[in-house]
């Protein structure tokens, strides 16, 4: 056997040694054998007792990597689960698979500056006894929001001599440092970040950032390529962006209310653009009396930008097309998948259940799934990795 076997199981219940065995076991009744690894989800009321849950899931499945974090709520194959205690197992056999686990945490230096340790620099830094890194990996990355500096994670990632893939999220559910658990093979840990480097199949991710341009693309004309653009297309930045909500229609102006957002050309090598090319952030504010505004993310002079609004129909639409793209670039061939989703989405942007799971069953041909609603998504756009806000981000494993 030389091709990827995964499975997944969603149990809904409040005794989590219980709803691991149920889930285990039923992953591995279809597996067949023992798994290269696993990825558990659970919800807040599910996590009083991480050691209970690895050792179940293991009782079951002997994985040889397991990786797995606290959502808000979780996520199976065509199914959200947002409020009641609900686990889910994803389990594959990848035959072919380089498989490493990474255990990073944030500190301080000598001068108060954050750093990571853990982190691989370089291709080939690595202890010897574990796979050398090697650039076009995917890592499968799950951090804690109020202990790990993902920020320093991410200019490093995009920065040294290895530069992976990062898809993953946020863990969420907590509401103080110590509350969300983070599992990583025979541990559990409620700090930092755990990840899975995965080298040597067919792994490819997506992004979908769900936002409806409106308006011109523009020029950055004048800025400080630290978030404030003064001026675009020649203009101060306020005004402009004035002059493009006065003349929306009503339709698009009441869109206006969920949010504007401006998205950023990652890739300008192209002669025209379409969604997956803006790198989408929030405007933070703006100055009245320079006409700058104040978006995070660094924007450069001479930089593309277009103004976006967010709804839950572009949301949709969005979706749609980038697990359509990740379809056919699999073929329609598609063994699994792993989603992060927003804690922002769901219901309450749908206004329906088990949404964005549908879309994935809808477009791969209901494969096993697994996911989690995430305090942040880790994605790649235009070649480079970003905490994104509001999106699903998608590893998707080929068959």
């Amino acid at each position: 056997m030389t091709h990827p076997i995964i499975a997944s199981q969603l149990v809904v219940g409040a005794d989590a040694a219980q709803a691991a065995t149920e889930a285990a076991r039923a992953v591995a009744a279809e597996l067949g054998g023992r798994a290269d690894l696993v990825v558990v989800f659970a919800s807040p009321q599910l996590c009083d007792d991480p050691p209970a849950v690895r050792a179940a899931i293991a009782a079951e499945l002997a994985p040889r990597h397991m990786i797995g974090c606290m959502g808000a709520g979780v996520v199976g194959t065509g199914r959200e689960v947002e409020t009641d205690a609900a686990l889910v197992v994803w389990a594959a056999v990848l035959p072919a698979a380089r498989i490493t686990p990474i255990r990073s945490v944030g500190r301080r230096d000598s001068d108060g500056e954050l750093e990571i340790s853990g982190w691989p620099m370089a291709v080939g830094d690595d202890p010897p006894d574990r796979s050398r890194p090697e650039n076009g990996e995917v890592v499968i990355a799950l951090a804690d929001p109020f202990s790990y500096p993902v920020d320093t994670l991410l200019r490093i990632a995009n920065s040294a001599q290895w530069r992976p893939t990062i898809v993953g999220g946020l863990a969420a559910g907590g509401d103080r440092p110590g509350d969300h658990v983070l599992w990583l093979d025979d541990e559990h840990m409620c700090d930092g970040l755990v990840g899975v480097r995965i080298g040597g199949i067919d792994v490819t991710t997506a992004v979908s950032q769900g936002c409806t341009p409106v308006g011109p693309d523009m020029v950055v004309t004048d800025g400080d390529n630290a978030g404030r653009i003064y001026s675009l297309a020649g203009a101060p930045a306020l005004s402009k962006l004035q002059d493009i909500l006065d003349g929306l229609d009503d339709a698009t102006l009441e869109l206006v209310n969920s949010g504007i957002t401006l998205g950023i050309v990652m890739n300008e090598n192209q002669p025209d653009y379409q969604s997956g090319d803006y790198l989408m952030r929030g405007i933070l504010g703006a100055d009245a009396d320079n006409g700058a505004i104040h978006v995070g993310e660094q924007v450069r002079v001479g930089q593309t930008v277009r103004l976006h609004v967010r709804d839950n129909v572009s949301a949709s639409d969005d979706l749609h097309a980038v697990t359509h793209a990740a379809a056919q670039r699999h073929h329609r061939e598609i063994a699994g998948a792993l989603m992060f989703t927003c804690i922002a989405r769901g219901a309450a942007m749908f206004h329906e259940a088990h949404h964005d799971a549908g879309v994935l069953a809808t477009r791969f041909g209901d494969p096993p799934v697994a996911g989690l609603f995430c305090n942040g998504e880790f994605g790649s756009v235009g070649g480079r990795n970003y905490l994104h806000a509001f999106t699903a981000t998608i590893a998707v494993f080929g068959a």
